[in-house]
């Protein structure tokens, strides 16, 4: 027998119940998704922040004056200290002065070796010229590398002179340094000096590389991952590919593989756009071996926490590295805290 149809403002209870259960759903998923990632739940942290000390103990300049091709060190701040980027007595104030972590920079050079040196031209901080892939080590030993650093436009150069025989080679480094955290940045993007590097470090014993880390362009760091898998290693591609895979799936609280064994470092304003930041992230992180560190501002040019209203920025809980061009004051201050 035909049904007589739903009269006006009196809808079947089935297409009620319809619209009933998708909101269910949308509801027991926002609560699971807050109580997954909020840090409400998370342990307590039982540690304060690291430090990442950029290039060592090094004199610093304005980074918001500074475009890709200028030379830094006709641009540096008055000096407040005597150390040198990139040089053995540099990394070693750094640790001393309280860095976990001490970033330095490396360069092919035409005998087979990496020389720790920033610049891919020589005539910058050096009397030299050229690159460091046109001389061999013992040439390079022979350049002063404080001849170009000056605070006044040329009128002194206080370091001059004084960094003679001080570019150290990669294996100084390692060989100076044994069970301290080292990031290594190579500066090139060529694939065939990544490869070159991981034969230099596969001679490394396992846990030896387990407390180095290195950063640079994508060609050379993916040659670097495809022949030394156990090497935390770092590149644009490694931690776009991270991060959007992280932010696509990483609300269930699964850590993507792109994620495992690696070293990210997150720009302070992107870092509250992750799920379960600070804390979550970080316990995450650390179950697949990777280290984060937080970079102020964007991320861009050398930005660091640099001075004590910068470690305000810091958020509470925060237990990863912090990147700065000042180890000798944020260190103690983090300390302290």
């Amino acid at each position: 027998m035909p049904q007589p149809a739903a009269t006006a403002g009196h809808r079947p209870r089935w297409r009620k119940r319809r619209y009933r259960v998708p909101a269910l759903i949308v509801v027991v998923l926002a609560a699971f998704m807050f109580a997954n990632n909020t840090n409400l739940f998370a342990g307590e942290p039982t540690e304060d922040p690291g430090v990442l000390a950029h290039r060592g103990m090094a004199q610093t300049f304005d980074e918001s004056a500074v475009g890709p091709q200028d030379c830094t060190a006709q641009l540096i701040d008055p000096p407040v200290h005597g150390y040198l980027e990139n040089t053995v007595a540099g990394i070693r104030a750094a640790f001393d002065a309280g860095a976990d972590q001490v970033e330095f920079d490396v360069h092919w050079t035409a005998d087979g070796q990496f020389a720790v040196f920033h610049d891919w031209e020589l005539d910058c901080r050096t009397d030299g010229t050229g690159t460091t892939r046109d001389h061999t080590m013992d040439e390079l030993r022979l350049l002063d590398v404080g001849h170009g650093y000056t605070a006044d436009g040329g009128a002194t150069f206080p370091f001059r002179g004084k960094g003679i025989g001080l570019m150290p080679t990669l294996t100084e480094v390692l060989d100076t340094f044994p069970g301290r955290s080292l990031l290594v940045n190579i500066k090139s993007d060529d694939a065939a000096e990544g490869q070159a590097l991981a034969a230099h470090l596969a001679t490394l014993a396992a846990d030896r590389r387990a407390e180095l880390a290195v950063y640079g362009g994508d060609a050379p760091i993916a040659a670097i991952r495809g022949l030394l898998p156990d090497l935390r290693v770092m590149s644009k591609e490694t931690i776009t590919d991270c991060l959007l895979a992280y932010e696509a799936m990483s609300w269930t609280g699964v850590v993507p593989d792109t994620c495992a064994n690696t070293q990210l470092h997150i720009p302070e304003g992107h870092a509250p756009w992750l799920w379960g930041w600070t804390e979550r992230f970080a316990e995450r992180m650390g179950s697949v071996g990777t280290t984060i560190a937080l970079v102020a501002g964007s991320g861009g040019f050398s930005e660091g926490f640099d001075t004590a209203a910068d470690l305000d920025r810091v958020p509470e809980g925060f237990t990863g590295l912090v990147w700065t061009n000042r180890v000798d004051t944020v260190a103690p201050l983090v300390d302290a805290g």
